[in-house]
């Protein structure tokens, strides 16, 4: 299809990826982000091979791997601290890490600034409050009371997304999985090269984001989905971590600012019917958020993305380009949410334990097929 002009409501990881690509594409993108401060929580993120792959696919590599670090290799330990695999992870750029750790901040800079110096244009501080799809385009009334007309609008909004609702007020919404994970950056190990796992009751584990910095993560089970206020995060995510190996609990020693404690409780959703709707579409955790206990999130969106303008560019219509882009999609999204699942199921005593060596090295396996 010839080059459009086209709305991404959500300026996080999948937005900013789609308008990467899309102006890569030569379509005219404009971002709409509801955060007027276009803010995201300052802990990190872990990416594997696929993401270091579709990194390279957007010339965005260099820059990227500079605003995080890169590893090799994932090391599983037992409850009590005995490390008992280390899975190297398959590099799919040559002479480049399998593996990055980057904070969220860091990578959304990274995102933002080359969506920007591609021409897309990114408002803040405003959403749509009408989506009005005539089968020709769709006419979008935004919040400030201004309106526009377009050719395809993505909705990358997010778990509660309200485009998914706009379109799908059937579909399900995000469920709460009774866990939930904790978050504190570190200094980081002198001599840590991998990212560490701790299998147990609490799923642990320590992922380097800088040459200075790592965070600490804990998955707990959370009966009720409770509330922590911010006063005492800090003493609560030091508890949560008392029964950990020895080596764990040396290091929530230095968990000391509540503000800096990352809580959020756990949810997932799939979206096994259709992903777009005439002129309107969904990509990321609008339509497959997904735990994190595989790490690939946010590495589903930027691939979401990236087949999506694939897609736009190898049909002549765009709803053969929109159905194919969730066909192409969905096995693997879908993989990634119920085998996360599985885990945080196994770890809360929901179903059977899931060993963790076995299930990264199925995920690295899957991952590596080209997107």
């Amino acid at each position: 299809m010839d080059a459009m002009k086209i709305l991404v409501i959500g300026g996080g990881i999948g937005g900013l990826t789609a308008a990467i690509a899309l102006r890569r594409r030569g379509d005219t993108v404009e971002v709409v982000e509801r955060d007027p401060g276009w803010s995201v929580y300052g802990v990190g993120i872990i990416q594997q091979a696929n993401v270091v792959r579709a990194m390279a696919q957007l010339d965005l590599l260099d820059d990227y791997l500079s605003a995080g670090v890169g590893f090799d290799a994932v090391e599983v330990f037992v409850p009590s601290g005995q490390k008992v695999a280390r899975i190297p992870s398959p590099r799919l750029v040559e002479d480049r890490p399998a593996n990055v750790g980057i904070g969220r901040p860091a990578l959304h800079r990274v995102l933002g600034d080359r969506a920007l110096a591609s021409g897309a244009t990114v408002r803040l501080g405003i959403m749509p409050t009408d989506l009005a799809d005539d089968g020709d385009g769709v006419t979008v009334t935004f919040s400030d009371g201004s309106r526009g007309r377009y050719d395809l609008v993505i909705g990358a909004d997010g778990a509660y997304s309200q485009t998914r609702g706009r379109l799908f007020p059937d579909a399900p919404v995000p469920e709460f999985t009774g866990q939930a994970v904790w978050r504190y950056n570190l200094p980081r190990l002198a001599d840590m090269d991998a990212l560490q796992v701790y299998n147990g009751p609490n799923g642990v584990g320590l992922v380097p984001i800088s040459a200075t910095l790592m965070y600490l993560f804990v998955t707990t089970s959370e009966p009720g989905n409770p509330f922590y206020p911010t006063e005492g995060l800090a003493a609560a995510m030091r508890g949560k971590l008392a029964a950990s190996a020895p080596a764990i609990r040396a290091l929530a020693e230095g968990i000391t600012d509540d503000a800096g404690v990352v809580y959020r409780p756990l949810e997932a959703l799939l979206v096994e019917g259709p992903w777009h709707k005439g002129r309107v579409v969904l990509l990321g955790d609008a339509v497959h958020a997904t735990t994190p206990h595989l790490g690939q999130g946010a590495g589903m969106a930027i691939e979401d993305a990236i087949v999506l303008a694939d897609e736009l560019g190898r049909h002549d219509t765009l709803a053969a380009a929109l159905t194919a882009y969730r066909d192409r999609r969905f096995d693997r999204c879908a993989y990634i949410v119920r085998s996360s699942l599985a885990i945080c199921h196994g770890q809360i005593g929901r179903a059977p334990a899931v060993d963790n060596a076995a299930a990264t090295k199925a995920m690295f396996d899957m991952v590596t097929a080209p997107i």
